[in-house]
């Protein structure tokens, strides 16, 4: 019996540093995520100057937001929007571009994290690993607090992601080791 014989076709490492289409979805999610947010943090920043409270009521009169919010079970009439209403009241000028550049200033942590997965690079790896494990524990006392369906996806694919990527680190990346050459 030769050594390949009786085992399974697993891929290899090389196999799986081609073809990787889970790496590739989480890849996409980062970078989505990173430009959601950096894109929030430019609508945020531009639109500091405009009367929020007034914006605030249209936004929460549109129809489309109003089944989103059916949807989703959120009542805009319970106290939670009603304080988010009053906190944009106050709102200043100022304090809304710090909001927007702190909101810009934290897109690029997913960015940063699908590029360098992109890449193959180890450090991006564990970044990633590491932002999305410190979500789950925010996100099961959430849960613990109300159930949302939603909040249960969102912690299932970090889970998922923390797992792939740990499970899956030294196929995935590159792992720059110093070699030392002798002449």
């Amino acid at each position: 019996m030769t050594p390949t014989e009786g085992k399974t076709s697993a891929p290899d490492d090389a196999q799986l540093r081609r073809r990787a289409p889970t790496l590739y979805a989480i890849i996409f999610f980062k970078m989505f995520h990173g430009l959601l947010f950096f894109g929030v943090g430019v609508l945020i920043y531009f639109q500091a100057a405009h009367d929020l409270p007034m914006e605030w009521q249209q936004l929460m009169a549109r129809p489309f937001v109003h089944h989103l919010f059916e949807r989703l079970r959120i009542h805009p009439e319970n106290r939670f929007f009603e304080r988010i209403a009053a906190q944009i009241a106050n709102v200043t000028e100022p304090q809304m571009h710090h909001l927007a550049i702190g909101t810009m200033l934290y897109s690029l942590f997913p960015m940063v994290e699908g590029i360098g997965m992109l890449y193959r690079a180890g450090w991006a790896g564990w970044l990633a690993i590491g932002q999305s494990a410190f979500f789950v524990p925010i996100e099961m006392f959430e849960m613990a607090k109300k159930f949302s369906f939603y909040m249960l996806l969102l912690m299932i694919v970090n889970i998922l992601i923390v797992w792939y990527l740990y499970a899956n680190r030294n196929a995935l990346f590159h792992h720059h080791q110093f070699h030392h050459h002798k002449l």
